[in-house]
């Protein structure tokens, strides 16, 4: 019986990958998407010695072709979403280089059970990707315009599993603390101590940090089991500053 229901259960998932994918070719981006891939992967060859991963996990790389880039961009930069780069959202900010999504997500070691801290909401696909692998993903922005449009596209394209409020991501999200991971989308100058609290032992915390204009890098950070902090940065970046309610 064991035997039967496992192959019941992989016959299920067949028939729900296949509709998925005929969703994704029907959509009209299919070809753009797998251009999108292919330069996701030439990237990560290319900045190997930085961060030492010559390719992503294939985990993560279903999850960025499931993930339909070009609903989260404004409706005129549509023909744009599936290149390689960051492209404007509204209110000074901007939706990040799938390359850079597809490496922060790599590197914050999300597993299927993990409930996942986004700092910085934006236009909601980071999250989305997040949420293709997580178990839940609790999501904080501080632009409510922003916060509020990205429910809508979630909800609109099904994603159940994130939850966004309008807050300061300095904050973080202390009633569903600790978390299994933290993914920081835009780039503060140190690093917010109460995010740190909120990041489980054993957890990673991956963010942008530096300056605007300025030398920024991707750090990565992790908490040991004592409650330890170890840091290592890992590649050069240019993110949008992390806002603070008194600026």
């Amino acid at each position: 019986m064991r035997e039967r229901a496992a192959v019941c259960r992989a016959g299920a998932m067949a028939v729900l990958l296949a509709h998925a994918a005929s969703a994704l070719a029907a959509d009209g981006y299919e070809d753009a998407r797998q251009v999108m891939l292919a330069a996701i992967r030439a990237t990560a060859a290319d900045t190997r010695d930085y961060t030492g991963l010559a390719r992503l996990d294939d985990r993560v790389m279903r999850a960025m072709a499931a993930v339909p880039r070009h609903e989260f961009v404004p409706a005129a930069l549509r023909e744009l979403a599936y290149l390689n780069r960051p492209l404007p959202i509204g209110e000074g900010q901007t939706i990040s280089q799938p390359y850079i999504v597809a490496l922060m997500t790599q590197l914050a070691g999300v597993e299927a059970d993990d409930v996942v801290l986004e700092v910085g909401t934006g236009s909601g696909y980071q999250a989305a990707v997040l949420a293709r692998l997580a178990r839940h993903v609790y999501s904080v922005e501080i632009i409510e315009a922003l916060g509020q449009r990205a429910k809508q596209t979630l909800a609109r394209l099904g994603v159940d599993n994130v939850s966004v409020k309008i807050g300061d991501g300095y904050q973080g999200w202390a009633e569903h603390a600790p978390y299994d991971a933290i993914v920081v989308t835009a780039a503060p100058e140190a690093m917010p101590p109460r995010l740190l609290e909120q990041l489980k032992p054993g957890a990673r915390l991956v963010a942008p940090v530096g300056p605007q204009r300025r030398a920024q890098s991707l750090r990565v950070v992790e908490k040991n089991e004592a409650g330890g902090i170890e840091v290592k940065d890992i590649l050069p970046v240019a993110f949008v500053p992390m806002v603070h309610p008194d600026d």
